[in-house]
């Protein structure tokens, strides 16, 4: 019988971080996420970018969460970049915030806001992004409860296999839940994006995707997609979240 190693390629598990971007309310620029990773702590206040590099009529109709995921995917990218690259956006919750705002107006027999409702579909930031960008490229938008993070990076392997020279942009963002469901979750508050350019070859520090993991997700008081920057800047071998580990490459 032949082992799995003989049976055809095997499909790459392994991406390159060449470029990232984070904001989080007082950490806004990659000094003060380098302070960060070296003492990590919870994330501080809520609030959300000014996003000014957006047009004023967009940032206008931008809710808290696509500022802040915008800011972190802009970030990430080169100008040249932004109308090119396929993006995987992630987040747990989306802008449910503004759904409980819409259903408490359907109870109290208000009018509702077509733009705040048409801004709280799953896939609003990715569509946000590619009207800002100029971006007509292939995008994913995904939830997956506590594996988000780890199912974003898995999507973008996908893309990467697709089409190898094509960098990715994988982009993860979330804001505090409102109490109406923050109870009822088990997991690490606040308002945070992150941005990550991937590509399956580069000079960034490449790391392989395993299904090896032992770890609780959710276990540190900081969002995962934040553990993974923490891990990424401390330079360290090994990450677990949950079922999923990444290991950096030699």
């Amino acid at each position: 019988m032949s082992s799995p190693e003989d049976r055809g390629p095997r499909t790459a598990t392994r991406a390159h971080v060449l470029r990232w971007s984070a904001w989080a309310p007082g950490l806004e620029d990659p000094a003060a996420w380098q302070a960060w990773a070296a003492a990590p702590a919870p994330l501080a206040g809520e609030g959300h970018p000014d996003a000014a590099f957006l047009p004023a009529m967009l940032r206008r109709r931008c809710m808290p969460l696509t500022r802040i995921a915008l800011s972190a995917a802009f970030g990430a990218l080169g100008e040249e970049e932004r109308p090119r690259v396929r993006t995987v956006f992630a987040t747990r919750h989306g802008s449910i915030n503004e759904s409980i705002e819409l259903l408490h107006s359907v109870v109290n027999q208000e009018r509702l806001s077509p733009t705040k409702f048409s801004h709280t579909v799953h896939n609003a930031q990715a569509g946000l992004f590619c009207i800002a960008a100029g971006n007509r490229q292939a995008s994913s938008s995904l939830a997956a409860r506590h594996d988000t993070f780890a199912c974003g990076w898995l999507e973008a392997l996908t893309h990467l296999e697709r089409e190898p020279a094509c960098p990715v942009l994988l982009v993860m963002s979330d804001v505090a839940l409102d109490p109406t469901f923050a109870a009822l979750v088990r997991e690490a508050p606040g308002n945070y994006g992150l941005g990550l350019l991937l590509a399956r070859e580069g000079a960034g520090a490449g790391f392989d995707l395993d299904l090896a993991g032992r770890a609780e997700p959710g276990v540190q008081p900081w969002p995962d997609a934040l553990e993974f920057l923490r891990f990424l800047l401390a330079g360290e071998p090994r990450l677990e979240l949950g079922r999923f580990g990444w290991t950096r490459a030699a």
